[in-house]
């Protein structure tokens, strides 16, 4: 069973942020630039939020806001659900399947230390059960 911390160690744990008074415009650039869907937001060192496609395409393009004159901290997420290095994949999927949603901040004393999204987890479980099959393969031809 996989956990966040080895979500991590495969696929870096590097974390992309912005500051709440940011525009909504320069968060959509970050995220174009790195290929993510979601940044922390962050204000003072501390996880103030969390924005993604979705907040801007729910919370400005369906309300007919301008990118370029709406601030983060307006559309972002405040109430943030976040996990632990040692929660597993699974706990994580059913997690973010309850709760509806894509991207979980993980913290470890404290500390934002990386995201996951459903499509880690979702790689995460395709891996283990490759994993298994080809160890029931190797048995069976053995």
């Amino acid at each position: 069973m996989n956990t966040v911390k080895e979500v991590l160690e495969s696929k870096g744990s590097e974390v992309w942020t912005i500051a709440p008074d940011a525009l909504v415009i320069d968060a959509l650039k970050l995220m174009a630039e790195k290929e993510i869907g979601a940044l922390a937001v962050m204000e003072d060192a501390k996880l103030v939020g969390i924005v993604s496609e979705r907040d801007y395409a729910r919370k400005v393009i369906l309300k007919g806001r301008a990118s370029h004159d709406t601030r983060v901290r307006d559309i972002m997420a405040t109430r943030v659900l976040c996990t632990q290095l040692d929660q597993t994949v699974e706990e994580c999927m059913a997690l973010m399947t309850d709760k509806r949603v894509r991207h979980l901040p993980v913290m470890s004393d404290g500390e934002l230390v990386g995201i996951v999204s459903v499509g880690d987890m979702v790689k995460s479980i395709i891996a283990d059960q490759r994993f298994v099959i080809d160890q029931l393969v190797r048995y069976i031809t053995g």
